[in-house]
């Protein structure tokens, strides 16, 4: 059996995010039942609406950053009751025992995470669909707790923005005594600047852009450097143990290499596909670097994250929309016109 929902969608590549209702199941035994509040808009959205990576499945309900209220749980739910302040992120399961999964990294896994929405689920073969809706219905396994003192507005980017940063910042294992640079400043670079901050890190932001100096300040950095003056790159040679890139298209990345210590490491959170122009080995191995990537996080690393930036006041800045200019939000985004996450309000979904 399904329930109808009111969402907004897309119904083709090329159709405006509109008005639509579309199927969700009934609740299952271990399933959360979360009323959305909020929803925040990553550029992911707009790239699987348009079927920019291939395999978009029409209809298409995007949003994958929801905060909202749990209005009912299954029998066997535990961890939750109607009236908590919860959250879903960029997976609702996963096969939940291949090794990576074990581990608690359910976004690697082996047989592919069910993504919220442009997923189908592994019980019922139902397709899933996103955040830009009314509710959503999840197991409890992948609904995570909002703290008190987290905003929902603000919190709903930390389930893709925030955990997108976190993840490699926890694996590089940065803290007080680390060095951390930023590539790029919007939807992820900012979260980046504030969670390295918080754990401690001197911080820099990398930018092409000349006068962004005060915003990557206020954010969280100690140091701006301009990535197209070679004498700022060569003040600072060999001084990062991780560098962040949260660039989403093709880019250069060798004048980043000679600015990483010896073990440091380039991690790739924006970029899906390939790179040009080709990378130089030679500072690789003359300094054994190394150029890595990583994806979201896991349930339980999500959960810690949220629990962080609650302790150390932790949200993304955002701009608040009515989800009718959802098409001009999408327009501005592509253009990097907002500082630095649209964010829904579900209540004027009509």
């Amino acid at each position: 059996m399904t329930v109808k929902v009111s969402g907004y969608g897309v119904l083709s590549p090329t159709a405006p995010v509109a008005p639509l209702q579309f199927s969700r199941r009934t609740p299952r035994a271990d399933d959360v039942v979360i009323d959305i509040l909020y929803c925040g808009v990553c550029h992911s959205d707009l790239h699987q609406a348009r079927n920019d990576w291939g395999g978009s499945q029409y209809p298409l309900v995007p949003g994958h950053e929801i905060t909202g209220v749990v209005s009912a749980v299954g029998p066997e739910v535990t961890r939750f009751k109607p009236g908590d302040n919860v959250g879903v992120g960029c997976m609702v399961d996963a096969c939940r025992t291949c090794d990576p999964c074990r581990q608690g990294l359910e976004q690697y896994c082996q047989q592919g995470p069910v993504l919220t929405y442009n997923g189908m689920d592994r019980h019922d073969h139902m397709p899933t669909y996103g955040g830009y809706s009314r509710s959503i219905t999840c197991s409890e396994n992948f609904v995570l707790r909002i703290p008190r003192g987290l905003p929902l507005d603000g919190a709903a980017p930390l389930l893709c923005a925030g955990i997108t940063t976190w993840s490699p910042l926890r694996h590089w294992r940065v803290n007080h005594n680390s060095k951390v640079a930023v590539v790029g400043l919007g939807g992820l670079g900012h979260m980046a600047l504030k969670l390295a901050h918080a754990l401690g890190a001197e911080v820099t932001l990398f930018t092409r852009s000349p006068g962004k100096e005060a915003d990557a300040l206020r954010l969280g950095a100690h140091h701006v450097v301009l990535s197209t003056d070679a004498a700022q790159m060569a003040a600072v040679g060999g001084q990062f143990d991780v560098i962040i890139d949260t660039v989403p298209c093709e880019h250069d990345i060798n004048p980043y290499l000679p600015t990483l210590t010896l073990d440091g490491t380039l991690v790739f959170v924006g970029l899906l596909g390939d790179m040009t122009p080709p990378v130089s080995t030679v500072p690789m191995i003359l300094g054994r670097r190394a150029v890595a990537g990583s994806c979201i996080g896991g349930i339980a690393e999500t959960q810690e994250m949220l629990d962080f930036c609650a302790e150390h006041g932790v949200v993304s800045d955002i701009e608040v929309i009515d989800i009718a200019t959802i098409n001009d939000a999408w327009q501005r985004m592509q253009k990097s016109d907002v500082k630095y996450r649209f964010v829904i309000d579900m209540k004027t979904l009509i």
